[in-house]
């Protein structure tokens, strides 16, 4: 098992010390999964994991006061990760996929999370599109009001769980004003009528990856996340959160990585003993624990910088 001693750095008490622990000895029990089918892989996966109540952390609990601990959802996504990155996927897309309804949601759109959080509903995040990724305010997609409704048109891509998900928070221009003060956010049914899969997408590490059409999707101003006018302030507290996650998931590969490694140079013998005995490949693994440990400070750092109310953390993250 790879070395667990950053668990006793001042960032963490003695819950975080215990989920851990908990966490690694069920990703023994439980991972990793078949592959072979992503879609089947990831409903698996997010069934399992909301039965055995790991999803509580990736979503509040709509019944009482609360808020996401980030340090909680760091640490379970940097051990999911260190076992397999699907199901540090399927954890996280449940997080990131209801940010906004944890966030800004109405009791009404807070009925999801009970869904989500046990498992039995996929959540995904829908703000790309092929003219803005990072440049939100750059958004074409439009949401125009009619009635009682709003009516959106255009196009997302890249969105994991895309194809598989049971809702979509869509970030939309409704036009209150220029740029990124004229977006909302809505929360839209993959049932909806008007909102196909358009093209499911490969990548390298295969996982539920889409690009979704929205011609003349009608959707109850019911569904409106948030105020109008407010979808990058919704969109960017949700990534405020999340950000440092992934981080934490690229430091579970990390420390995998190192454990693969200190195991293979004890084990592979060169010149007659072991590669762990050359004093060059003891300097290669030494700078790859420095920067191992020299990322989970970072990581952790910002985690916490957002537990202990720091309104925003985009320079830590």
């Amino acid at each position: 098992m790879p070395d667990t001693s950053f668990l006793n750095w001042p960032f963490f008490g003695d819950r975080h010390r215990e989920l851990a622990a908990a966490l690694d000895q069920w990703c023994q029990a439980n991972l990793p999964v078949d592959h072979s089918d992503v879609d089947a892989a990831c409903k698996a996966l997010v069934a399992k994991l909301g039965q055995d109540g790991w999803l509580e952390h990736s979503a509040i609990d709509p019944d009482q006061p609360g808020v996401l601990d980030v340090r909680s959802l760091c640490l379970i996504r940097e051990t999911l990760a260190r076992h397999d990155g699907l199901a540090d996927f399927s954890f996280a897309m449940q997080g990131l996929g209801t940010g906004a309804i944890s966030l800004f949601g109405t009791t009404e759109q807070q009925d999801w999370l009970r869904k989500t959080r046990a498992g039995k509903a996929l959540s995904a995040f829908a703000l790309s599109e092929p003219r803005s990724g990072s440049d939100v305010a750059a958004m074409d997609m439009t949401a125009v009001r009619d009635g009682n409704h709003f009516v959106l048109n255009g196009e997302k891509t890249w969105i994991s769980n895309g194809g598989i998900a049971d809702f979509y928070c869509v970030f939309a221009r409704t036009g209150e004003a220029p740029g990124a003060k004229g977006l909302s956010c809505f929360l839209v049914p993959a049932d909806t009528d008007g909102l196909n899969v358009a093209e499911r997408l490969e990548v390298i590490a295969p996982h539920p990856l889409a690009r979704l059409e929205f011609d003349d999707v009608r959707i109850s101003s019911d569904a409106l996340i948030g105020e109008p006018g407010q979808g990058f302030r919704v969109a960017m507290s949700v990534l405020d959160i999340f950000r440092s996650t992934v981080g934490a998931a690229a430091l579970g590969f990390a420390r995998r990585a190192l454990h693969e490694t200190l195991g293979r140079v004890r084990e592979r013998e060169l010149f007659g003993a072991p590669m762990a005995e050359l004093q060059m490949v003891q300097g290669h693994v030494a700078d790859m624990a420095l920067d191992v440990d020299a990322s989970a400070l970072l990581v952790y750092r910002a985690a916490w910088t957002k537990d202990t109310g720091a309104a925003r953390v985009t320079r830590e993250a």
